[in-house]
């Protein structure tokens, strides 16, 4: 036999209804922390409908032979994101919850390091608009440097010469054994 379940309470002003609407800004952002995993939802929205876009408005050479295209893999792919995206939003809005990994040692009560998240940024950027002038072993160089810096490695001695080789050994890979080409910049002629 079931028990009887008793009747909720009473909808009370700056609590959310029984329906999951709030009433309040902070029960609204409390409802938003609550279902923080639909901004991930959004970000998987968007980038469905900009893959999608990008591809149903991409020229297509009219000698195309056969079903398979240079649209197909694109139109496949914003079609599963914008199917995950909405998958999650109805499993979030059920009241689903991304549960935390069993050995995930990051602690929730600490603010957010935006100190090195900006570094990281700058690095980023300063390698991106060096590596045409300065060319890719210097910007990567840089870049390596940079960024074993801003996560807090301070070792003056080691930390530029690991940089330089793994900034070489990056150019030399891409440049000369895959045939990407790489801006060298004023190394070109000894590299």
């Amino acid at each position: 036999m079931t028990e009887p379940t008793a009747s909720p309470p009473p909808s009370t002003p700056g609590t959310p209804t029984t329906t999951g609407a709030p009433d309040t800004p902070h029960s609204f952002r409390a409802w938003l922390r609550d279902h923080s995993e639909l901004g991930v939802g959004a970000l998987l929205l968007a980038l469905g409908v900009l893959v999608l876009t990008d591809a149903l408005t991409m020229d297509v050479d009219i000698t195309q032979r056969g079903p398979v295209g240079p649209r197909t893999v694109p139109v496949v792919v914003g079609i599963g994101l914008l199917v995950v995206a909405a998958l999650l939003a109805v499993d979030v809005l059920r009241g689903g919850r991304g549960q935390a990994e069993a050995g995930e040692d990051v602690d929730l009560t600490e603010p957010a390091d935006w100190r090195t998240v900006l570094l990281l940024s700058g690095v980023f950027l300063g390698s991106a608009v060096l590596i045409e002038p300065l060319g890719f072993p210097a910007a990567g160089a840089l870049l390596f440097w940079g960024a074993a810096f801003a996560l807090g490695s301070r070792r003056a001695d080691r930390d530029p010469l690991i940089a330089a080789v793994l900034s070489l050994f990056t150019y030399a890979l891409f440049d000369k054994l895959l045939g990407v080409p790489l801006p060298g910049g004023p190394l070109m002629g000894v590299l």
